[in-house]
Order: structure tokens, then C-alpha cells, then sequence
């Protein structure tokens, strides 16, 4: 039973799994495919709040340019992140609130003490 959130009183209702069909069930498992992985999970907080280049979160997270590149390109696919181009650098942002908000409450239960 996967649930969802009503938004008008803050309550989980269960969706009936056998309402889910197959494209939607792949899309959920692969984010998260997406979010089960460190180097993923790290850019996708350091790109919560404002976009940023390749150069940038490889030299913030510590990462080489290339496994960056290819973290971006399989959350880029997701429609996790989203890049708009500036000459010949790319700045990549969020592209799903969802996801973010997912991504924070993920870490605020992993922190909350």
C-alpha cells in the first residue's frame, strides 16, 4: 500500500496499490533509486536552495567533474534537476519541489534526535 498526503487536513489516505500501474510504480522505485544513493543525495541538497555549475558543486562536494557530470545527467533524466545554459557552462537547479521536500524530511528524520 503506498500512501498519499491530503493536503487540505494534513492526513495520509493509502492509495490501493492495484490503482498504480506500471509506469507509475517505475518512475517512484527509480526515485528512489535516485535518492538511495550518497553522492546523489549531496547535490541534490547543495542544488535545494540555488543553481549551480558543474565546477562549482564538484568543488564544494569534493567530486571530480566527471562523476558529477554523470550523477546529473541520471537525475536529469529523473526530471530531479534541470540545467539552463550560460555560454558554455551549465548551471543546474531543483526541477521538483516534491522531491526536495521529500529529500528534507528524509534528512530531518535522519537527524532528529
Amino acid at each position: 500500500m503506498i500512501l498519499s498526503q491530503d493536503i487540505l487536513n494534513d492526513t495520509v489516505q493509502p492509495v490501493q496499490s492495484s490503482d498504480l500501474d506500471e509506469e507509475t510504480l517505475f518512475v517512484v522505485s527509480q526515485t528512489f533509486k535516485a535518492l538511495s544513493d550518497p553522492t546523489r543525495i549531496r547535490i541534490l541538497n547543495f542544488l535545494c536552495s540555488e543553481e549551480h555549475s558543474v565546477n562549482e558543486i564538484a568543488e564544494k562536494l569534493n567530486l571530480s567533474q566527471s562523476s558529477v557530470s554523470h550523477q546529473l545527467r541520471f537525475l536529469k533524466n529523473l526530471r530531479l534537476v534541470k540545467f539552463r545554459r550560460e555560454g558554455t557552462t551549465l548551471y543546474y537547479s531543483n526541477d521538483d519541489d516534491h522531491i526536495m521536500n521529500l529529500l528534507q524530511q528524509a534528512i530531518d528524520h535522519a537527524t532528529h534526535t
